[in-house]
């Protein structure tokens, strides 16, 4: 296990390589955080605007509740996956050699709007259940979908970049993301450990300034120094979460080519995709 934290830690330093020479790249978790910010307070505003609202539709057309639960979902998972979608473009462009743009990321997306579209369908409709069943009991509903969307993760590891690629529909594009899972079981697996340590490094300047700034709030002291900390904190913190969902993004695309090619991405150690790609 501690060979294999060690090898995913190593491509995710190479995928922060890539995101140095592209940091571009990073604005697509911009965009999409913004975006789904946009489409909550969308949703959000006529329930605000008229509180019996919700009440109102409770108790006259509860299934109205399930229609508008269900689209917000599905344009949610659309905005995610469109954005996500452009920056695996991007990613397998650069690993090719290319010097994408963020229009070039984004008209490949297009090009894949029926795809994506579909897969936001199944997302939204996956996630409807999910939520269903949690709110059916309480902890074993709530353990029951945490398993479910643990395994629904898993199997759906690669389908963006098997839609970007492959072009094929939501079905198909499962069964060839659990294809290639079971070709780098362990790195899939662990590499979100990987990530996350990574990502962890880099927001512990973040959380010391959040901790200092509390610190100074909470003793009366330098409470604009204090607030000044917190300001930054949160700005630095946003800032590395959208490097860490780049990042994701870059580390998936690059297993997922060297899967599919057989030769290791651009700024990635041929050695150790190989290793990735042992025999399980």
């Amino acid at each position: 296990m501690f060979e294999r934290i060690s090898n995913s830690f190593a491509l995710a330093r190479s995928s922060w390589q890539v995101l140095r020479e592209d940091k571009k790249l990073v604005i697509f978790p911009v965009l999409s955080g913004i975006a789904c910010l946009m489409v909550l307070i969308s949703f959000a505003v006529p329930f605000v605007a008229q509180p019996q609202l919700f009440a109102n539709l409770q108790n006259q057309a509860p299934w109205a509740l399930g229609v508008i639960g269900f689209a917000f979902y599905f344009v949610s998972y659309f905005v995610i996956i469109f954005c996500n979608a452009a920056l695996v473009s991007c990613a397998l462009m650069r690993f090719n050699g290319a010097e994408p743009t963020l229009g070039d990321g984004l008209r490949a997306a297009g090009l894949r709007l029926p795809q994506i579209l579909l897969w936001a369908l199944v997302s939204a409709t996956v996630g409807m259940i999910l939520k269903a069943i949690e709110n059916a009991g309480e902890r074993v509903g709530q353990f029951l979908s945490a398993i479910l969307g643990s395994v629904w993760s898993i199997l759906t590891y690669f389908v963006i970049p098997v839609l970007v690629v492959e072009k094929v529909g939501p079905f198909a594009a499962v069964r060839r993301s659990t294809e290639i899972l079971k070709k780098s079981w362990g790195e899939a697996l662990v590499g979100g450990l990987g990530i996350g340590l990574f990502v962890l490094l880099l927001a512990l300047p973040g959380i010391l300034m959040l901790i200092g700034g509390i610190l100074l709030l909470a003793m009366a002291k330098a409470v604009a120094l204090g607030l000044i900390l917190l300001g930054l904190a949160l700005v630095y913190l946003l800032m590395v979460s959208a490097a860490g969902t780049a990042l994701q993004g870059i580390y998936v695309t690059a297993l997922y080519q060297y899967a599919t090619q057989g030769e290791a991405p651009h700024g990635f150690d041929q050695g150790v995709m190989e290793h990735a790609f042992t025999s399980k």
